[in-house]
């Protein structure tokens, strides 16, 4: 079963549908895997697996299957809601917190025949883009056990990277999905806002909160958007870059960019261009006046959100992550309106700038992963790291668009590419014919 393990969702669930894999028996090797992981997943659902993977089988044996990934084990950010069980937010303030349904993105899933394996760590709240959880769990790094794995669905992508779960269910406000995505070298989707629903997915900012999906391959990405949204998968056969534009945005991606994801980007580009795509530069000056207004919209909804937890037992957090929601006590309502109306503003000079290409594309971080021990002690580091782990994917919220991450080869180094809003099927295409590219 072992070599399994490791395959992507689609193959999984192809396997099952032709008889050669039983999902009782792959649910049975995951949960065995993932018992003494504790590092990895908060809890584990193992009743509910169990009866889930059985019900898949039986779908088999009977010719009833739903859909291309019934009977695929997959992990969800202990954000999203499971009925009877456990969802807590990676935070102490919520220890002990029982939902009795399942979130909306949960339950679409669910009745697609996936099977729930458990929840994974995440940041505290959500609230921090390098996956450093002091308080309940730090997940490892796949490619550097001394480097965090990035947030703040950090053990969505430690799950899937550690062959742990077939995919792994993230939210994505800043950055939480592509951020450990590239870090662990998995694809990542972000979604546009509200195109998948948030409805008993705890929230840190409404307004960005997006669902994504962390996977071993764009095909996998898109079989899981479908499965949450009740929807069909876009068709990715017969893609290609021949002919298709694409823009390098200059502006702000490669301010202090580290060696090593300006290399590997620049690698990838080539080999895009290599494979027929048209590869032009913009630049869109209203992002860098749009940047600072990040710490007004992102930290006011957030303590808002959450001041009565965090005053109640300010003890219980993380200083780091508790000063960060405490900036937004000082934000006043004038300043948050009229950020969201310089935003509109700038989404509509974005969309103008970008309207003649396909898709626009950055590194996914500028950083490497840093280094755990050192953002633990060192707190002007930690700030930096954290600032700087989210500038290139904050974008994507704040122009409101949906993104992938894609691996470019090098180890923690992804591609960034943003698509038009609500497009993902397109993005999605896309993002096939540029994995084939990077491969």
């Amino acid at each position: 079963m072992q070599e399994w393990m490791t395959k992507t969702a689609a193959e999984m669930g192809r396997a099952i549908g032709a008889g050669e894999l039983d999902p009782v028996a792959l649910t049975s090797a995951f949960l065995g895997a993932a018992q003494d992981r504790g590092d990895i997943y908060a809890h584990l659902t193992v009743t509910r697996a169990i009866a889930e993977a059985e019900a898949a089988a039986r779908r088999v044996r009977e010719g009833r299957r739903r859909g291309p990934l019934d009977g695929v084990p997959i992990s969800w950010k202990d954000l999203f809601d499971t009925a009877g069980d456990n969802t807590e937010a990676g935070t102490m303030l919520l220890k002990g917190r029982v939902p009795d349904r399942d979130a909306e993105v949960l339950r679409a899933a669910t009745e697609a025949g996936l099977i729930c394996l458990g929840k994974t760590h995440t940041s505290e709240l959500a609230f921090s883009g390098l996956g450093l959880n002091p308080m309940t769990a730090t997940p490892p790094n796949i490619n550097d056990p001394e480097a965090v794995p990035g947030g703040s669905s950090s053990g969505a992508a430690a799950s899937v990277a550690f062959g742990l779960a077939a995919a792994g269910i993230g939210s994505d406000t800043g950055g939480s999905v592509r951020i450990p995505s590239a870090w662990n070298d998995l694809v990542g989707l972000k979604t546009t806002s509200k195109r998948l629903s948030v409805d008993g997915v705890l929230p840190l900012c409404a307004r960005f909160d997006t669902v994504g999906p962390l996977t071993r391959s764009v095909e996998d990405a898109a079989l899981l958007l479908a499965a949450m949204e009740g929807g069909h998968a876009p068709d990715l056969k017969g893609v290609s870059l021949e002919g298709e534009k694409l823009a390098i945005l200059d502006t702000i991606v490669f301010d202090d960019i580290e060696g090593a994801p300006k290399a590997a980007f620049d690698s990838a580009v080539s080999r895009l261009h290599d494979a027929g795509a048209e590869i032009s530069h913009i630049a869109v000056p209203v992002l860098e006046d749009v940047f600072p207004l990040s710490a007004v919209l992102f930290t006011a909804e957030a303590y808002g959100t959450w001041r009565n937890e965090i005053e109640a037992a300010p003890e219980k957090m993380f200083p780091e992550i508790l000063e960060r929601f405490r900036v937004g006590k000082d934000q006043n309502a004038a300043d948050f309106v009229a950020a969201w109306q310089a935003i509109d503003r700038a989404r509509a000079s974005w969309n103008a700038a970008t309207a003649g290409f396909a898709a626009v594309i950055t590194p996914t971080c500028p950083i490497l992963p840093p280094n755990k021990a050192r953002l633990e002690a060192e707190s002007e580091y930690y700030v930096r790291a954290n600032l700087l782990a989210l500038r290139n994917t904050r974008i994507g919220n704040l122009m409101g668009l949906c993104a992938l991450s894609l691996p470019t080869g090098v180890p923690s180094c992804g591609l960034q590419v943003f698509g038009k809003p609500m497009g993902e099927e397109a993005l999605l295409r896309l993002g096939q014919a540029m994995e084939e590219a990077l491969a």
